[in-house]
């Protein structure tokens, strides 16, 4: 075999051995009962065609590959923003496996969270015992200041009642009765990641607001950031933006320490995140603004029955969006946006000037996040460039609708095409039907890239398989130079690859551009 004391393969270049290579060859052979490669190519080809494309559209019992995850997964998420929360999801052990693994491959970072550890008795029996066993563990092992609560596909089915465990669990004296166990109902079989985000920060302000007084505090304002992969830089930006402005500002949910702590011999189980005290006073906000509007739609009814006034954005990225985002804030606070900023929106707009040339009539298909694809595809078009496909697995008809208004508003939106609820099986028929210069997405879609030949700009999460863009911001101005020139790049490489040989496809001896 390859392998030795001496030689130690990384797996990629392993199982490229010959003797690998015969074993999976055998193994195809004799277990896999395939068809003939004339069968199976034929069938290829035909995925390629209008024809299934209409087939591969009209899908509607079948999901392959969605551009989404589930509701506990942005529950988990959720609690990481909270000042020493841990994460208690009422379910299974492996399901909390996946929400622990998935946030860390994105983030490079440890991800806390504890499960009940439902087996098949609580499933029957329904799991009372095992919240009021798990809390107690939780309490004190993890030395938490808040334990928020969100439950798996299997408390739901069996109808398990979060709030009476929990008083059951206190009774007990799991943890004590004075101890705050925020819980939010995340069914993951209905919704999205974006849904369990919604409901659990909603659940988090309703334990602490309910039954409260409110005290109105003139111009101070709450900033909710929604479910975001990139949440380390663009929280950072945007708290920079707003202390420049000089607003008195709570970040609510607020991931960016969190998933980004430093290497210095000590770990931090919890860093950062909105202190429960900030929370408490947030009630007495004038007004909260969310970043993503379909990431908080239910958080933002809430506080609009407190008395709070409500603003939603669709992820502020690029030039006017995030005109929009600080004159609100503006507007509100009272304050003037400085000039130093003013010269940060102004070399934004010099360098899509600069290269212009280059972005001018690019063709994308966009995928993610309702919000982010709106985001992205607003700023797509300031560059010049045309949204062809629009794709949101967790995308509503009201998303669809006020996506298809903006894409009309401009003349680089006229032939765009808006997807709610396909997945990318379907972007595939589209890129191969309809094909573009540019893809966005995340990780998932370098399979897209490697079937259609559509190279792969990775700018919303997860992405597993590329380190450290969660850092940089895409919010702001400064995020909008991000993002243009991590595309400006991704045209450049394709073009040098094309161009390679001297005389052969390089006539130019190109350097500058």
């Amino acid at each position: 075999m390859p392998q030795s004391a001496d030689k130690v393969l990384d797996h990629a270049r392993l199982f490229r051995e010959p003797e690998y290579r015969q074993m999976l060859a055998q193994k195809r052979l004799n277990f896999e009962c395939p068809d003939p490669d004339q069968v199976v190519t034929d069938q290829r080809e035909f995925t390629k065609t209008w024809e299934y494309r209409e087939k591969n559209l009209a899908r509607e019992a079948l999901v392959v590959n969605p551009a989404k995850a589930c509701q506990p997964l942005g529950a988990v998420f959720a609690a990481a923003g909270f000042e020493r929360t841990m994460s208690f999801v009422h379910g299974s052990q492996g399901c909390v496996a996946y929400y622990r693994s998935h946030l860390s491959r994105h983030f490079k970072e440890p991800a806390s969270a504890v499960s009940s550890s439902m087996t098949e008795d609580a499933a029957v029996f329904g799991g009372l015992k095992n919240m009021v066993d798990g809390l107690a563990n939780t309490y004190q092992l993890y030395d938490p200041k808040m334990i928020a609560v969100s439950t798996t596909c299997m408390a739901e089915v069996i109808g398990d009642d979060l709030h009476s465990f929990i008083e059951n669990a206190k009774d007990a004296g799991s943890v004590p009765r004075d101890f705050d166990v925020p819980f939010a109902h995340t069914p993951a079989f209905v919704g999205s990641h974006v849904d369990g985000y919604d409901v659990t920060v909603k659940g988090i302000l309703e334990h602490f607001w309910k039954g409260e007084e409110r005290t109105e505090d003139e111009g101070t304002i709450n900033v909710i950031p929604g479910f975001d992969g990139f949440c380390v830089g663009n929280n950072r930006e945007l708290k920079r933006l707003l202390d420049l402005i000089g607003v008195s500002y709570t970040f609510i949910q607020d991931a960016s320490d969190q998933f980004d702590t430093p290497s210095d011999g000590e770990y931090r189980m919890y860093d950062g995140g909105t202190k429960i005290e900030d929370v408490r006073e947030a009630l007495n906000a004038e007004a909260t603004l969310s970043l993503q509007h379909y990431n908080t739609r239910k958080t933002l009814e809430y506080c609009e029955g407190v008395g709070q006034a409500t603003a939603s954005f669709h992820y502020p990225l690029g030039v006017q969006a995030t005109d929009d985002f600080l004159v609100e804030v503006s507007a509100i606070s009272g304050k003037q946006i400085p000039e130093e900023i003013r010269l940060e929106r102004g070399r934004l707009v010099d360098a899509m000037a600069d290269s212009q040339s280059w972005l001018h009539g690019k063709k994308y298909a966009i995928y993610g996040d309702p919000d982010f694809v709106y985001g992205m595809a607003r700023f797509i078009m300031e560059t010049g460039g045309e949204p062809t496909h629009c794709l949101a697995t967790n995308g509503t008809s009201a998303w669809e609708a006020e996506l298809k208004e903006l894409l009309a508003s401009s003349p680089f939106g006229k032939d765009a095409q808006v997807w709610a609820g396909k997945d990318l099986w379907a972007m595939r028929s589209l890129l191969f039907t309809e094909p573009v210069d540019l893809l966005i997405g995340n990780s998932y879609g370098k399979y897209l890239e490697r079937d259609t030949g559509t190279p792969l700009i990775r700018l919303t999460f997860p992405i597993f398989d590329r380190h450290h863009h969660h850092r940089f911001a895409l919010m702001g101005y400064q995020g909008g130079l991000r993002v243009l020139t991590t595309i400006l790049d991704k045209i450049f490489d394709k073009l040098d690859r094309e161009t390679s040989e001297a005389g052969v496809t390089d006539y130019s001896y190109d350097l500058t551009r």
